[in-house]
């Protein structure tokens, strides 16, 4: 249970108290910077979580700047509850607050994995929640009144969000699961490729996902609004990911023209730093986001941009050619810095649906500078002719991480349509995920038979050259 005993000591005494009548135990830990309550033990002080956060509290005390007394705070809290729940000291985490509150107890919660009962009782669970949940599984509980004193209204929250935690943690003592810091999957379960769809998409994502299925693959579909891409690149920072369907990268369209479904300027990254496989499509990257018309910034309008209507609440704004250029010097630079197997699925007629031969955004003129910013900017990339049906594109194999300046070389497939990029991925994914896990599987064996515990690399890591085999199916 963690939050501001010194303000909220009352309110978080009640909610203790029905955590305790549900039969759990409660371990207490105050991010209160002017004080801390008497009215139930503390197991964890104020003085701690500065200190984890890289301050003193009797200097933020006597400074009285809020804003950095919270920054240090947030930053002290993730510190102590990632050590403690690494030591196994709590099972699910709760607190509450306005958005000072907030901000602290999810910032300690978004530092743990994925699993981990999470809830905190929110005068700001609504609106705008990416600040606070971030990529993780973060519960926002509406605290409807504020978190100030028992009455009717906040008795009953507060009672049905101890209720919650305690659902929660006990749901997982019933399955005898337990979330770890490694996110390290049970031994056996299916490989994990995680795919990124949009409505404009959905046909190619589906037909790819019911292959890998059947072929043995578990997929996790992210939805590519901004909060979707962030949370499958974090996901994958975990190392619960095998492989990455990037079909819809249409994030970056937003962060270019200023949209409102940004992932940031990290998005396209997770892959590489880890290893491994992925496949990038500049799938819906002919559109940026915003919400009704009148939300649209009046320079586009004024510019005369083009804008589709997708429902009442999102207006598209077609990428101009300007905006795909820098998304494929992008692009380019992501896949050059990426430490394991890249290709590009290039699809030339239409990048969506909406820019299909005689759409709305039908723009190849667009189309084409992103295209070729990424052909010119990619290093040691090899192109096959351009075909106009679906090509098998082969597993990327033998990479060698030895001495040299060389960057990982590319692969880069030209097809067309959209919809033919189903057949194409699900092979390029398959093979190169197999290929992948057979030389983990050689190496492992390697170690166990000499002895070999690895360790991690403290040097630069340069890619010699590495070799692209098997056949492009006739046209």
């Amino acid at each position: 249970m963690i939050g501001a005993f010194d303000t909220k000591g009352e309110e978080y005494a009640f909610l203790r108290s029905e955590i305790i009548a549900r039969g759990q135990r409660v371990m207490a830990m105050n991010t209160g910077v002017m004080g801390t309550t008497k009215v139930f033990p503390v197991d964890v002080e104020a003085e701690e979580v500065a200190r984890a956060g890289g301050g003193e509290l009797k200097a933020l005390r006597e400074k009285k700047d809020r804003g950095e007394a919270m920054a240090v705070m947030a930053r002290g809290a993730e510190v102590v509850v990632k050590r403690l729940f690494k030591e196994g000291k709590f099972d699910g985490i709760i607190g509450m607050g306005g958005s000072a509150g907030t901000a602290i107890v999810t910032a300690a919660m978004r530092g743990l994995p994925l699993g981990v009962p999470k809830v905190c009782v929110s005068t700001m669970a609504s609106g705008n929640t990416s600040p606070y949940v971030g990529a993780k599984d973060v519960v926002l509980f509406p605290s409807i009144v504020d978190v100030a004193g028992i009455n009717g209204i906040s008795g009953v929250i507060y009672s049905r969000a101890g209720g919650a935690i305690c659902g929660m943690v006990e749901g997982m003592a019933d399955k005898n699961v337990r979330p770890t810091d490694k996110n390290v999957r049970p031994a056996g379960d299916r490989p994990i490729i995680a795919a990124t769809m949009f409505g404009n998409t959905t046909e190619c994502v589906n037909a790819c996902r019911e292959a890998l299925t059947k072929a043995g693959y578990e997929v996790l579909v992210f939805h590519a609004t901004g909060v979707g891409g962030r949370t499958m690149e974090s996901l994958v920072e975990e190392g619960l990911v095998d492989g990455v369907l990037d079909i819809t990268t249409t994030e970056w369209a937003d962060e270019v023209a200023g949209g409102v479904m940004s992932a940031g300027t990290d998005r396209l990254s997770a892959p590489g730093r880890k290893g491994v496989p992925h496949l990038i499509v500049p799938g819906c990257v002919d559109m940026a986001n915003f919400g009704p018309m009148e939300s649209v910034p009046e320079k586009y309008k004024t510019a005369k941009r083009k804008f589709y209507p997708w429902n009442p609440a999102v207006t598209l704004m077609r990428t101009n050619v300007e905006e795909n250029r820098k998304m494929g010097e992008i692009f380019a630079k992501k896949a050059n810095e990426a430490r394991g197997p890249v290709a590009f699925l290039i699809p030339l007629r239409g990048v969506s649906i909406l820019d299909g031969d005689g759409q709305p955004f039908c723009d190849r003129e667009a189309d084409g500078a992103m295209f070729e910013a990424i052909k010119r900017g990619l290093r040691g990339a090899s192109y096959p002719p351009a075909l106009w049906n679906p090509a098998w594109l082969g597993p990327l194999a033998e990479w060698m991480e030895e001495g040299g300046d060389k960057a990982p070389p590319l692969r880069v497939l030209w097809i067309t349509p959209m919809r033919a990029l189903a057949g194409d991925t699900v092979i390029s994914m398959e093979r190169a995920l197999n290929e992948t896990n057979r030389r983990r599987e050689k190496q492992r064996l390697y170690n166990e038979a000499n002895g070999i515990t690895p360790t991690t690399i403290k040097r630069h890591w340069r890619f010699a050259k590495a070799w692209l085999y098997g056949e492009m199916l006739k046209r």
